[in-house]
């Protein structure tokens, strides 16, 4: 935790909580957005204009959040515009850190040692949580944007111009659709796994828990009827945004979040679908299974002794 500027305490998985118990998350700080022609975003200020080599992303393959960033870099074919950096997996008392870890690298960009410092560099006084995704622009030294859901929206369409890509992963005719699935999966599977695993009640666990299987049950009877995606044959942002949480699930969340009513596995359409997407060329690029247990299992609040399951050894 920054504050004014400084790391005051130990990093905590716990952010906030509500008087019933229920875990409460940061909201994200930085929210300017890159377009086509460097004009102001639907947030945050103008100045950046999509170009080749430019932006930088800071990632962790533990984080369903920041894997959601790197698959819309690889679905988007920009891996020559956007270069990356990837975090170490396992928690330190400050947070996020670079290298140290088969598969995590440098801070080749600012030669950090933590994300945190990322933070202090971009603005000397910040209060608050130092999370990734992080958006860097290289040309003014700033952070762009660290909430990812503008980071793959922003990906979506951006560079298009430059890339040639014709993928939409927001078509316009789905916007609505789009929008309204987006906001329950996030609130009751991307960050309903989270509340349950970090409920400091009875009450707040349940009321999570139910929500997560609640909203399993429902995406795998949207899927029973043989389409291939949530919103039928196309590909879409809502399929990004279930599989980062589907794909961790029997690894992290069933045990450790204790959402272990059932695997992933054991729902037969919703296991296709992982496997569906998993497929797509350049996605097991953004999946790391080691990485995923070797960092929730880090997590010294729920699982002291640091033990990390052998199991399971495959993605999908």
């Amino acid at each position: 935790m920054l504050v004014e500027g400084v790391w005051t305490e130990n990093w905590q998985p716990v952010q906030a909580k509500d008087e019933q118990g229920r875990f409460v998350r940061q909201t994200s700080s930085f929210r300017h957005w890159i377009t086509k022609d460097g004009a102001a975003g639907p947030t945050g200020n103008a100045g950046f204009k999509a170009e080749k080599g430019r932006y930088h992303l800071y990632v962790a393959y533990i984080c369903p959040w920041a894997s959601r960033t790197l698959m819309l870099r690889e679905l988007k074919q920009l891996q020559d515009y956007i270069s990356i950096s990837i975090v170490n997996p396992v928690m330190t008392d400050q947070g996020w850190q670079f290298d140290g870890y088969a598969d995590a690298t440098a801070d080749h960009l600012n030669g950090y040692q933590f994300a945190h410092q990322l933070y202090t560099h971009a603005d000397p006084k910040f209060t608050g949580r130092a999370t990734v995704p992080v958006l860097w622009d290289k040309h003014n030294n700033v952070i762009v944007n660290n909430e990812s859901a503008d980071i793959i929206r922003m990906l979506n369409s951006a560079f298009d111009h430059l890339t040639g890509s014709k993928m939409d992963l927001y078509p316009a005719e789905l916007a609505e659709q789009i929008d309204t699935l987006n906001e329950e999966i996030y609130h009751l599977l991307n960050n309903g796994v989270y509340k349950a695993g970090f409920a400091s009640s009875q009450f707040a666990y349940e009321e999570a828990y139910q929500g997560v299987f609640n909203t399993l049950d429902k995406l795998e009877a949207k899927l029973a009827d043989g389409r291939s995606f949530l919103f039928g044959e196309q590909l879409t942002e809502t399929d990004i945004r279930s599989f980062v949480t589907l794909i961790r699930f029997d690894a992290a969340y069933y045990g450790l979040f204790k959402c272990n009513r059932n695997l992933i596995a054991q729902m037969p359409y919703l296991s296709k679908y992982v496997q569906r997407i998993l497929a797509l060329e350049g996605i097991g690029n953004t999946v790391n299974i080691e990485h995923i247990k070797q960092g929730y299992y880090s997590l010294k609040a729920l699982n002291p002794a640091g033990i990390v399951p052998k199991g399971p050894e495959n993605i999908a």
